[in-house]
């Protein structure tokens, strides 16, 4: 069969041509319902500390400021990783990156079976960060790799879908096993569901074809200084609306189970299933929006506004629902602001990563995930110790509560604003010289 006209002026012209990979739908997806999976895990196990946080505290007799400080740990490690892992991810298989994550993953959950004591507590969180730092970065890197630019609107929606999914499942789960079998049991079942994910990606998560063909055509010509890439306003305020969502999210993994037990009285099913609607409400925001951002895009409405005011409004709404709640004494509303403050935050992730993704080189985008992510998420280095030290320190439980979720909202309400202001990909991307048909956020 003859080439195509076009392949053999370029080849006469001596000019370097690539043709498109084929799309595998069959395999692309198989490979994404891995990595929902794999954020399922991956939430989880995030989860288990906050979810046992009561019987934890009562059995080894340690204060909200110690509780405070294990959850914190757990970010000891979290962002340096994510860091450095993203910078790998050039040399590193996608396959193996997140094997060895998911195997460190379950050996993280042992320390606490053999002896329970805040020091392997703590010894177990440092690890489970140091593997979990690069996770959501490392995953959206391997599904782009399957999946033409065009099409990746809803799979991101499903890999960040997973997180949302992993604590709508986990919490009446692992709920139900610290309630009857004791806390020790829901790190056991943690311990081997990781192990085995692990053995069944390296297996099918081979690593896609899109990458390698976007790579050649870019190569050499649009790879940019780092510093130069992280000083533009797209990429600042994607960071600002990730460092938002992070401190609510970090505070409703570690202390809104505790809060809803001991400051709103409720039984352990009744905080789980709360925290399960919460996730459930996270997750249809999150497949509502995604395609509608892509729907906006086709009819010529502008990143700026599609993608990046949205996750910085976002940010704003969870901001003002976080000072809310406290201050409300009316049941149902009081869960519906709750609700709000907790779950509005997670449409921000997949967007972040959409708008940073437009204004960077598919060669760097591992690194500048990584970075991002590093930056993004250092409020679990934070918000988790500091609440903990306000309640410790506050004249009353429900004092040291409220204040904690002020602090919380005036962050997010900052941090919300300045992601609408400086979110702008179409013109960051014209200023660092980029082709928009290469860009990987381009649709």
């Amino acid at each position: 069969m003859a080439p195509p006209p076009s392949a053999t002026a370029a080849a006469l012209s001596g000019e370097e041509t690539t043709v498109a990979p084929p799309y595998d739908r069959r395999r692309a997806w198989l490979v994404t319902a891995m990595i929902v999976a794999f954020m399922v895990i991956n939430f989880a196990d995030k989860a288990v500390l906050g979810l046992a946080a009561v019987p934890i505290m009562d059995e080894l007799h340690i204060s909200n400021s110690a509780y405070g400080l294990i959850s914190s740990s757990f970010s000891l490690l979290f962002s340096l990783s994510g860091l450095v892992v993203g910078f790998l991810s050039s040399r590193v298989s996608s396959r193996t990156l997140l094997f060895v994550m998911t195997l460190t993953w379950a050996v993280a959950q042992l320390p606490v079976l053999v002896l329970a004591a805040v020091p392997t507590l703590i010894a177990g969180r440092v690890l489970l960060g140091a593997a979990e730092g690069p996770a959501a970065s490392m995953s959206m890197h391997a599904l782009y790799k399957w999946f033409p630019p065009h099409r990746r609107a809803v799979p991101s929606a499903l890999q960040i879908g997973g997180a949302a999914l992993g604590t709508l499942v986990s919490a009446p789960v692992l709920t139900w096993l610290i309630t009857d079998h004791g806390w020790r049991s829901a790190y056991a079942v943690l311990a081997v569901i990781s192990a085995a994910w692990a053995l069944v990606w390296w297996r099918v998560g081979h690593d896609g074809p899109f990458d390698e063909a976007t790579g050649k055509r870019t190569s050499g010509t649009t790879r940019l200084p780092y510093r130069k890439l992280l000083l533009t306003g797209t990429v600042l305020g994607s960071i600002s609306s990730a460092f938002g969502a992070a401190w609510a999210l970090s505070l409703s993994h570690v202390w809104l189970p505790s809060y809803l037990r001991t400051e709103l009285g409720m039984a352990p099913g009744a905080s789980a299933t709360l925290i399960s609607s919460v996730s459930a409400f996270s997750l249809v925001l999150l497949l509502t929006v995604s395609p509608l951002m892509d729907a906006l895009k086709a009819r010529g409405v502008t990143s700026r506004w599609s993608s990046g005011a949205t996750q910085g409004l976002a940010v704003c709404v969870a901001g003002c629902a976080m000072a809310a709640f406290p201050f409300t004494d009316a049941a149902v509303p009081r869960l519906v602001l709750i609700g709000l403050a907790f779950g509005t935050v997670a449409v921000t992730i997949p967007l972040h990563y959409m708008t940073a993704a437009e204004v960077v080189p598919t060669a760097q985008r591992g690194a500048l995930f990584g970075i991002v992510a590093a930056t993004g998420t250092l409020p679990g280095l934070v918000a988790p110790y500091l609440t903990g030290h306000l309640i410790d320190t506050a004249d009353t439980t429900s004092s040291g509560y409220t204040t904690a979720f002020l602090i919380a909202a005036l962050v997010m309400a900052v941090a919300g604003l300045l992601a609408v202001t400086l979110i702008r990909p179409e013109r960051d991307a014209r200023r660092l010289g980029l082709d928009r048909t290469l860009a990987d956020g381009a649709h």
